[in-house]
């Protein structure tokens, strides 16, 4: 056995003998000579052997060499080659710096630039900006699990998604502020919102392949428009290559919810896009011969329905690279699914109701863009910039109701959904002086468009196994329809001048704005024909065989109205550079004009026709300090406001059972002072360790409350006082050679004060109501915030071999979602856990890309409930219960699972 062991240690030995002496291992970086930037992905090639490795996501390789003297050859796009030759074994480390490839056009040396859609030209911008922001690259969302921006803006610190009812992201909240508080950019432009009340852009409408990076800046400077408390988003939309590039891809995808159940839709073709009295015009005598019921028929498919995605873009630069052109489309069409339970109370026996719903839905998403630049010469340029977002919602929604042993009714809703957003801008950039004078100017046009026609609720009694349309109000048919249209004009003008050993940038601006809404809202309701109940089996097996009439028509709903708003803002701000320090301070004045116009008045004293009008004048600070090459410190300050959205300015009022909500045309805007700190070290150029708090003091906060006016108490839009947010936001990039992590964590607090209602014993024994209703402070956050907000993303990029792997954890912790009347009846959102992962292998000889995506991997349950402190539970002691509310809603939504391929030329 002894000698086993003796023979086996000298193997061991001589073995380790012969191979240190036949190989030697040869590590370092590959950097930018000018900005001394890692280069990820650089190709080092042994010349004699035509073997070689690249630079990992640290910039760094590592390459054995068994013969000497060697070539290696250093090779990046955008880059001069470089060879040197390694005479021994004695030469181990080497860091070499690479010259980026320089173009001669008219005279002018232009220099290739810094790549923007990588993790390097994100890290370039954060690092550079005056102002606090966080920048996500294209080439981080292309290998991400996210299809839409709203799901890659999920990602960044500070973020809480408001989710669509099939799971995906569709708004953002920034800081703990709600969607109203920010505003969104496509390459710097505001674009106009589908949405039938207020200003917020739906996220999940923009495919994320289309972007060349994600903005998300979080103190505004004087030369970027007011309105945004929050913050911005900014989509920086694919540029012209300098060389010829075309990318196509196609996938299919499934989602886990129809692995047990069956698809339901409908022919949403069939509908009516106008209602009657759309078509005919108003107070038309309609009945049921003016009504289509081919949309109607609900059918099931048994078969897993997949959907299917594809790709395109092509760019490049042509007449002497003077101008550029990038096109590019993208479409997908996908099912989605949940399963949802909602609990209710049944009358003054406080029995528990639950109603379980199924959604099937069929979404269509469509998105093009198509930019021009001409280089007219080395002085000026011109920039054509056009996209078209379109975006369809098909969905049934079937809801059974009733007692968890009894059930006794089911609803069925059948929408389609139908959302677009055009913009076009044209831009022009000017160099006067030898680049002491510039002048750029922007002519902008945006129109959204949202239309929901024929939007049906079938309802129906169920006694056993017997389903009957029998009650009145057996159907109800909407149609739904808003634009709005956007005209904008930008112009600024920037003006370098050196005092001493002072850099100074002078600059000026005005914004026009004037935009146009319309909103028109009709409804029909319908009764069965025949007072005898009509069964599933016997008188009808679809929906559009039930017979019906026409039994009312709403056209005096205040959603049919008119809005306008014209801003007129100007600013002037000075940017001061030394050489550590960076100031820039700025004023900005907006003035404001919003306006309304019923076209169907309420009568009384409601005006038909109002308007506001005000001045804001908003100053801001920023300054960077650069504490070494890698290490910034800055700080902000910021005013900025947020107007009323359109709706809540109307003077329009519903009756509900117990109260009554009403517009509010006296509403505030709100104004807000910012404060931003953040500490900033970038130890490689793709890596980034950041901790920054903010604070806003937030005066005339709007969200909804009781509050009494001359009509008595109402439930309304109101300045509900002062309120206070505060936070902590901390982001950590690093790579080690193939692997990488991505974390960031925010805590985000508030406080704000709403009167509320309170029912409590009559303190008056005698009195005929033993119970009665007084007003009462509730102290709170913020609607829609989230205090704990968590993101950690493990990445794995072996480039040498073409695999890319990512695996991306979210945590969203409790959030308020419903603000109710009553004292201590809000409705919370449990914290919510999310699991995405992808995948891809490139093989570079024939340019194919396989990659696989999969989201919402735990199929985490969203969970509604009241709040634990309600006053009115106390008689539900046997309800279901959540952190000690009691539930309100349990949504599962399944996992969705994408496969496909990328062809890359």
């Amino acid at each position: 056995m002894k000698r086993y062991f003796t023979l086996f240690f000298i193997f061991i030995f001589s073995t380790n003998v012969v191979f240190s002496a036949t190989f030697s291992t040869i590590k370092g970086t590959v950097k930018d000579a000018q900005t001394k930037e890692e280069l990820i992905g650089a190709s080092i090639w042994i010349k004699e052997q035509k073997t070689g490795t690249v630079t990992g996501l640290d910039g760094s390789f590592h390459l054995q060499l068994n013969q000497f003297p060697v070539t290696l050859v250093y090779s990046y796009i955008g880059y001069v080659s470089q060879e040197i030759i390694i005479e021994n074994s004695k030469q181990t480390t080497l860091n070499i710096l690479l010259m980026p490839n320089a173009q001669q056009l008219e005279g002018v040396v232009i220099r290739a630039e810094s790549v923007r859609n990588t993790d390097i030209g994100a890290r370039t911008i954060e690092r550079n900006a005056l102002n606090v922001m966080n920048v996500v690259s294209a080439r981080s969302i292309e290998i991400s699990p996210d299809m839409t921006v709203a799901n890659v803006i999920q990602r960044m610190s500070g973020v809480v998604m408001e989710r669509d009812n099939s799971g995906d992201g569709q708004y953002a909240l920034l800081r703990g502020m709600d969607k109203r508080f920010n505003y969104t950019l496509v390459n710097g432009v505001k674009i106009p919102s589908p949405d039938n009340k207020n200003r917020f852009v739906p996220l999940d409408i923009f495919p994320s392949e289309l972007l060349d990076r994600l903005e998300v800046t979080k103190a505004l400077t004087a030369d970027m428009e007011g309105d945004g408390i929050g913050g911005a988003i900014n989509m920086v939309m694919k540029d012209a290559p300098s060389d010829l590039q075309v990318t196509a891809n196609l996938s299919t995808s499934v989602n886990s919810q129809f692995f047990s159940r069956d698809f339901q839709t409908f022919n949403h073709s069939a509908i009516d896009r106008q209602s009657p009295d759309g078509k005919y015009g108003l107070g038309f005598p309609s009945d049921m011969s003016h009504f289509t019921t081919k949309n109607l028929r609900v059918t099931e498919k048994s078969s897993l329905p997949m959907g299917i995605a594809g790709g395109f873009s092509a760019g490049g630069r042509v007449f002497k690279d003077k101008l550029g052109i990038v096109v590019a489309s993208s479409y997908s069409n996908a099912y989605r699914g949940n399963t949802s339970d909602v609990y209710g109370i049944v009358g003054s026996s406080g029995s528990q109701h639950i109603t379980n719903r199924f959604f099937s839905t069929e979404q269509t998403r469509l998105g093009t863009h198509a930019k021009f630049d001409l280089r007219l010469n080395k002085n000026h340029k011109l920039m054509w910039y056009n996209a078209y977002m379109d975006f369809q919602n098909k969905q049934v929604r079937d809801a059974i109701g009733g007692s968890t042993q009894v059930r006794t009714s089911q609803t069925v809703r059948m929408r389609w959904n139908h959302q677009s957003i055009l913009t076009s801008t044209l831009k022009g950039d000017h160099h006067f002086l030898n680049n002491k004078l510039c002048f750029n100017w922007s002519l902008a046009y945006g129109r959204a468009f949202n239309e929901t026609p024929d939007n049906t609720t079938i309802r129906l009694n169920v006694m056993g196994d017997e389903v009957s349309a029998y009650a009145t109000g057996v159907a109800t048919r909407r149609w739904e329809e808003n634009s709005d249209n956007d005209k904008a004009v930008y112009a600024n003008l920037i003006y370098f001048t050196r005092i001493g050993a002072v850099n100074v940038e002078w600059s000026t601006g005005v914004v026009l704005r004037d935009k146009q809404r319309e909103s028109l809202f009709y409804e029909y309701k319908f009764r069965p024909a025949s007072s005898t109940p009509q069964l599933k089996g016997e008188d009808w097996n679809h929906f559009d065989e039930i017979k019906m009439d026409l039994e009312t028509i709403s056209l005096l709903d205040p959603l049919n109205y008119d809005a306008s708003e014209k801003i007129n803002a100007s600013y002037i701000q000075s940017k001061i550079t030394l050489s550590k320090l960076q100031m820039i301070a700025g004023l900005r004045m907006e003035h404001t004009r919003q306006g309304y116009d019923l076209r169907f008045p309420l009568g009384g004293d409601t005006k038909p026709i109002g308007f506001q009008e005000y001045y804001s004048w908003l100053p801001s600070f920023h300054t960077r300090y650069e504490l070494d090459r890698n290490t910034n410190l800055r700080f902000s300050y910021v005013k900025a406001i947020n107007r009323p959205s359109f709706f809540e300015i109307v003077p329009y009022m519903k009756e509900f059972e117990d109260y009554r909500e009403v517009g509010n045309p006296e509403l505030r805007h709100t104004v807000a002072d910012n404060f931003d700190l953040r500490y900033e070290y970038f130890p490689r150029s793709s890596e980034q360790i950041m901790v920054g708090v903010f604070y806003k003091y937030i005066k005339d906060p709007i969200e909804y409350g009781m509050a009494e006016t001359g009509r008595g108490a109402n439930y309304m839009p109101d300045n509900l006082g002062n309120a206070n947010n505060l936070g902590i936001e901390m982001d950590v990039t690093r790579y080690f050679r193939k692997f990488g992590v991505k974390a960031n964590y925010t805590f985000t607090h508030s406080r704000i004060v709403q009167p509320k209602w309170l029912e409590i014993d009559n303190p008056n024994p005698y009195a005929e109501h033993s119970r009665i209703i007084i007003g009462k402070n509730q102290y709170r956050q913020l609607f829609g915030q989230a205090a704990h907000v968590a993101n950690i993303s493990l990445l794995y990029r072996d480039m040498e071999n073409g695999w890319n792997g990512q695996i991306a954890f979210s945590y969203t912790s409790k959030r308020l979602v419903d603000i109710s009347r009553w004292y201590n009846e809000d409705i919370w959102q449990d914290g919510f856990i999310r699991l995405d992962a992808s995948i891809e292998k490139t093989f570079p000889k024939i340019r194919l890309t396989v990659f696989a995506k999969a989201s919402n991997l735990l199929n985490t349950p969203m969970y509604l409930y009241l709040d634990p402190n309600n006053p009115k539970d106390e008689r539900f002691d046997n309800y279901a219960r959540r952190k000690g509310g009691r539930i309100e809603r349990i949504e599962h939504y399944g996992v969705n699972i994408l496969i496909g391929l990328k062809y890359k030329l």
